[in-house]
């Protein structure tokens, strides 16, 4: 059975209910919500429907069902405890060409009712096509629970400001992708909100380039149960989806009209250069399509996107990165095993088996060719230091503190290990990084000074 699943605008519209019972009471509930103009038939009724006439909010015709009962209306409920009345009345309906929902009998039924989750102006639909109701409402409460609660008042003032875009903007692929970059962030009522200063500045710079935008994606370990929400928001709504060989088919299914492309590398057999690759990240995002660069695992452990990233800095071209599960992670996940015991290891050294061809491994010191990350550092920083430089790191080597990340109020210090234990605390939960993979590409100005990120 082939089903189209559609909202339908029933404010005022002429609806009839056949049966007055429990079942009935239900769907009348249901429909009410609508703004439908209700009419009910059937010789007995409950109280609760009775009340309803009483109060002017439906119309009830205390008498059996009668052919002529169909005549101007445009939906039809068929709800009684009598199957034989339930058929004549989808009978009718059909010969009428009247849609009708005939409870509880698949057969008879030119619709269903879903199960429903609503939260404002947004409602999630679940259906099963009549097979099993209560899978559908068991899915309804799985999501209820997960939906936060103040996503209706956030959609109200997402389409305030849509309508705003709307109005200001040129019709073009500018201002599709702004519409979609708005979905993915929160929204607040004050006029120095980010979101709403980046519409502005993107209505400033429209028709220009700045729309270009790339998203270095991690697609996880395979599983696409292991995909964080935003990159599943980013892969449904590509525009074109430049995927490494090992991201599986049942994550690039969720791609719902990109053009996708196998840009992998596996075991020596190259059809595509990274060079060419970056080439066409740059051309699709400066066409102003949305790109997404999906990677197996993060993004950020051997995935080559320091080469990439350099290579969209270079074009002028904005990029996001979202994390993903590393193999690593998912590996020990699955044994199960921690990857760090207090009792037995205090740290973890990722490494790989190989190195791009250019390079040089006389340029960095053994010592020094790892990235360190520091867990809950501590809050006598200068002890780490006064460590890592017996140990033979130099006194610039950089260092990055984190605080909050990812987060809304998410802190970036920039400092040296020469400087490290003179560095004021930094709020909790904080993380230390260090290496000169995250400290070549720092601004000297930036060195000390704490930025603040505002993320979706």
């Amino acid at each position: 059975m082939s089903l189209l699943p559609i909202f339908l605008k029933l404010e005022g519209r002429p609806i009839l209910v056949v049966g007055a019972g429990a079942v009935a009471l239900e769907k009348i509930g249901t429909l009410l919500k609508t703004g439908a103009h209700l009419r009910v038939v059937a010789p007995a009724a409950l109280d609760e429907v009775r009340a309803l006439a009483v109060e002017g909010r439906i119309e009830w015709i205390e008498r059996p069902f009668q052919p002529a009962d169909l005549d101007g209306h445009e939906l039809v409920i068929a709800a009684t405890d009598q199957p034989e009345v339930n058929a004549a009345v989808y009978g009718e309906a059909r010969r009428r060409g009247i849609f009708c929902n005939s409870v509880d009998d698949i057969p008879n039924c030119d619709f269903f009712f879903g199960s429903i989750v609503a939260r404002g102006q947004l409602q999630i639909a679940i259906s099963t096509a009549g097979e099993s109701p209560a899978l559908a409402q068991r899915l309804r409460r799985e999501i209820d629970g997960q939906l936060p609660q103040d996503v209706g008042p956030w959609l109200e003032q997402i389409g305030e400001l849509r309508r705003e875009i709307l109005e200001t903007h040129p019709r073009g692929e500018e201002r599709r992708l702004l519409l979609h970059e708005l979905a993915q962030r929160p929204l607040c009522a004050s006029t120095t909100c980010p979101t709403r200063l980046m519409a502005r500045t993107s209505r400033a710079h429209a028709g220009s380039s700045h729309g270009a935008r790339v998203y270095l994606v991690g697609a996880g370990p395979g599983d696409p149960d292991l995909l964080t929400l935003k990159a599943a928001r980013l892969i449904q709504s590509a525009d074109v989806l430049l995927h490494d060989d090992l991201v599986p088919a049942a994550i690039l299914d969720l791609a719902s009209s990109a053009e996708i492309v196998n840009v992998g590398k596996r075991c020596g057999a190259k059809h595509i250069t990274q060079d060419q690759i970056n080439a066409l990240m740059i051309e699709h995002a400066q066409g102003g399509r949305s790109v997404v660069r999906l990677k197996s695992g993060d993004p950020l452990i051997f995935g080559r996107a320091a080469e990439e990233m350099d290579a969209l800095r270079d074009a002028g071209v904005a990029f996001e990165v979202v994390p993903g599960i590393t193999s690593a992670l998912a590996a020990a996940a699955s044994i199960p095993a921690s990857l760090t015991d207090r009792r037995t290891a205090s740290g973890v050294l990722f490494s790989t088996g190989h190195h791009a061809q250019s390079h040089n491994e006389d340029t960095v010191p053994a010592i020094e060719n790892a990235t360190r990350v520091v867990y809950m550092p501590g809050r006598d920083l200068g002890l780490l230091a006064e460590q890592w430089l017996s140990e033979g790191l130099p006194a610039d080597f950089p260092c990055v503190l984190v605080s909050r990340a990812a987060q809304p109020d998410q802190q970036v210090r920039h400092t040296t290990l020469a400087t490290l234990g003179s560095e004021p605390r930094i709020q909790a939960p904080s993380l230390l990084l260090a290496g000169w993979a995250v400290g070549r590409l720092l601004p000297s100005a930036l060195e000390g000074e704490i930025t603040t990120s505002l993320r979706a």
